[in-house]
């Protein structure tokens, strides 16, 4: 109920774990169908950049006047960081104050004068001012790092290699924020390197309870988890996409014309190949350098189709076996049986 500067950096990092998610889905599609010259109805989204944006940016970030705050000259407190936010974010369509130059939260009783609230993508989160200067300090001071570092315990003295007299450095020690800040950019830049797959986990109810289902809370985890505009994407576009080269490789054997080989462009191999199959328009669309089939039922079709034929193949191919192996075994005996008659009649 009390979330204070610990939930906040969480949350930071929840929002570019979705900012992310949106990249990779839904921007992601919905670009690839434009670059592939494929007709497409734009889908409306929340992209969560702005609120990115209004905790990480460089200027007017929450935690870049959060460090300033830590390291200007004077008196500071939380009250002054509240104080600062108030002026710089008070026009932000996503941060609530009472206190802040817009008078919109000004008669919100639910909002208490030392807190502020930011609205993330999962739903609006009430942080408490206190304490949000002093955590994010996070000062050790250094005459305690260099009495670590001179223990005689190995581990202790691994724990604090900043306590090294050899490297005593005088600039200040980075903050809480600013560390984590970095931490996060590094994590979004190594995923930005993956092909991530998501698994979405909704909870039922709130008492971790089995046979209990909140209709309500499962509707709102389904909204703001992103999963509703994911799906309109989805239906709206082309479940299975693939390029023309792999796709022709694959069910090639469905089709005299292009089985054993092809030896066309890949793109009207394939168009020969749908065509022979009777796959009606609607279900596939040609882009530049793949084929997009709309329904996985359509998929399923071919998948079952190959099944079907790779049995037939096989078949085929054990028919001609058994028929090579019994004629070879055939004109065997029949070799043989010319000799011995041949003895036979010499003998006679």
């Amino acid at each position: 109920q009390d979330n204070s500067f610990e939930q906040f950096i969480i949350n930071y990092c929840n929002e570019k774990l979705q900012q992310i998610f949106i990249e990779l889905t839904l921007k992601e599609e919905q670009e690839e169908y434009i670059r592939e010259g494929i007709e497409w109805t734009h889908i409306e989204y929340f992209n969560n950049a702005i609120i990115c944006d209004l905790i990480e940016n460089n200027q007017t970030g929450i935690l870049a006047m959060l460090d300033e705050e830590c390291l200007r000259p004077g008196t500071v407190t939380d009250d002054t960081f509240l104080e600062k936010l108030n002026q710089v974010c008070a026009t932000h369509q996503h941060f609530e104050s009472r206190m802040s130059k817009c008078s919109r939260f000004l008669n919100d009783t639910s909002l208490p004068h030392s807190c502020f609230r930011i609205q993330h993508y999962a739903g609006k989160v009430m942080y408490q001012v206190e304490g949000f200067v002093d955590k994010n300090n996070d000062l050790l001071y250094r005459d305690l790092s260099q009495a670590m570092w001179k223990a005689n315990h190995s581990l202790i003295k691994a724990l604090f290699p900043e306590g090294n007299p050899a490297k005593i450095n005088l600039k200040r020690p980075p903050t809480a924020g600013s560390q984590f800040k970095a931490s996060v950019a590094t994590l979004m830049k190594n995923l930005q390197t993956k092909n991530p797959n998501y698994i979405r986990c909704i909870k039922p109810n709130d008492k971790k309870a089995a046979h209990i289902f909140n209709e309500a809370l499962v509707c709102h985890q389904i909204r703001y988890l992103g999963l509703l505009e994911n799906v309109r994407v989805r239906r709206a576009g082309y479940a299975f996409r693939q390029p023309y080269e792999p796709c022709l490789e694959r069910y090639k054997m469905l089709c005299k014309q292009t089985w054993p080989h092809w030896r066309g462009p890949a793109r009207a191999g394939v168009e020969v190949l749908f065509n022979e199959l009777g796959i009606p328009e609607d279900e596939f669309s040609f882009g530049r350098s793949k084929i997009f089939i709309r329904n996985p039922r359509t998929l399923f079709k071919l998948e079952d189709l190959r099944k079907q034929r790779l049995e037939d193949l096989a078949t085929l191919i054990e028919k001609i076996y058994r028929g090579w192996k019994c004629r070879t075994r055939f004109l065997l005996m029949k070799k043989c049986q010319i000799v011995i008659a041949s003895w036979y009649r010499r003998y006679a």
